[in-house]
């Protein structure tokens, strides 16, 4: 029967990843590269090309991974939301647009790297993607890990990684019509980046005026109905968001933004923190999985050069973008070390050109770009997580 095994597998990730992070806190390093080793290990693509059973062999097993990391971005980015109200980025929105140009740069460099190793625009422009967008997933993770969430650098690094998430789902619209509509019609693209904005429109104007009507959700005295009102509206609307073709992290965060501004902020984070960190565990360990060391040896220089490249231009821009908020030198460093790291949405832009279909798909698109992808973000996570760690160090010698 499917189902006992889906419940094997499951448990074997849990009681994995349990280990992992025993493992993490007796080393004292960082659970997050953990978790992504061992869906490495125990996902398709390691322990699945033996005869033992591995995480994911079932279809339920496969389903319930793939909308747990769905969930495990969308609490994270709620949470995230919860620390930035929204009378903030009202008042910061000059100095966050000044930053988030700095940092559209990393576009322009992953651009010139992808056309210097395939020559075609569009590959250019889905690489430029993949390495511009940071992880604002793993990198809220590490910012609570780190307790750097009250620090003056953290209201740079959310800024900046607002200015992105909010470019991304633009960038989104576009390349899914082009990729998956398979014409590339102008008219579709036009339509689609239309809507995308439209709703992302709608997400702010109900963050600015329904204050009344978020905080009359969290008006409860039960945490049962609490959890249940916070979670059906966070998850509701996000699937709301992936339906008009924006990012469901882009609306939990919105959502979070809303709550945050209640009376009951507090207590409901005090409720989901023990949620979010349960499916971030799975949005890590989902990242692992999708990765196929067999594929990396024909893309490690790409992934080497992009690494170099990329690591260096965010540690400038995030620099700089540090600068445009008042920061000492440490920390403007700290920002450029934090945006280093990359994630889920480098993954679904790889996971659209996989998917294209039309004049535009061919192997660079859908094969090539996908490994890259997977083999980057596996770097770049753990790279970017460890040079936060280890930030201290780095900033005196710098």
């Amino acid at each position: 029967m499917a189902l006992d095994s889906a419940l094997l597998e499951i448990g074997l990730m849990f009681t994995a990843l349990a280990g992992g992070g025993v493992l993490s806190r007796y080393l004292k390093k960082s659970v997050i590269p953990f978790y992504i080793l061992l869906g490495i290990t125990l996902g398709p693509y390691a322990l699945g090309r033996s005869s033992f059973i591995y995480v994911g062999e079932t279809e339920i097993t496969s389903v319930f991974l793939e909308v747990g990391a769905e969930l495990g971005v969308i609490f994270l980015l709620f949470f995230l939301g919860l620390e930035f109200s929204f009378e903030k980025l009202l008042s910061g929105k000059k100095t966050i647009l000044k930053a988030g140009f700095i940092d559209l740069f990393n576009l322009v460099i992953g651009f010139a790297v992808g056309f210097l190793f395939f020559g075609g625009l569009l590959a250019a422009a889905l690489i430029g993607g993949i390495v511009y967008i940071s992880s604002s997933a793993i990198i809220t993770r590490s910012l609570i890990d780190l307790e750097w969430i009250a620090n003056d650098e953290a209201e740079s690094i959310l800024g900046i990684l607002v200015f992105e998430d909010l470019f991304i789902a633009i960038y989104l619209a576009l390349i899914t019509a082009f990729l998956l509509e398979g014409t590339g019609n102008l008219s579709n693209v036009v339509y689609s980046i239309v809507i995308a904005v439209a709703f992302i429109l709608f997400l702010l104007a109900s963050v600015h005026w329904g204050s009344g009507f978020f905080e009359r959700i969290l008006d409860i005295s039960s945490n049962e109905m609490l959890l249940i009102r916070a979670t059906g509206v966070t998850i509701l609307v996000s699937g709301l968001a992936l339906s008009f073709g924006v990012s469901a992290a882009v609306a939990a965060f919105f959502i979070g933004m809303a709550f945050g501004d209640t009376e009951n902020s507090n207590r409901l984070e005090e409720i989901l923190e023990p949620i979010r960190d349960l499916f971030a565990a799975v949005f890590f360990f989902y990242i692992g999985s999708q990765t196929d060391p067999s594929l990396l040896p024909a893309v490690a220089v790409l992934i080497s050069g992009a690494t170099l490249a990329t690591g260096i231009s965010k540690l400038f821009t995030g620099y700089f973008g540090g600068k445009i908020y008042g920061l000492n030198k440490r920390r403007r460093i700290r920002v450029g070390l934090s945006l280093t790291t990359r994630g889920e949405f480098s993954l679904v832009i790889a996971t659209i050109a996989a998917s294209a279909t039309g004049a535009m798909a061919n192997s660079t698109i859908t094969e090539t770009i996908p490994a890259f992808t997977v083999g980057y973000v596996l770097v770049m996570s753990i790279l970017g997580t460890l040079l936060m760690q280890y930030s201290s160090k780095i900033e005196t010698k710098i």
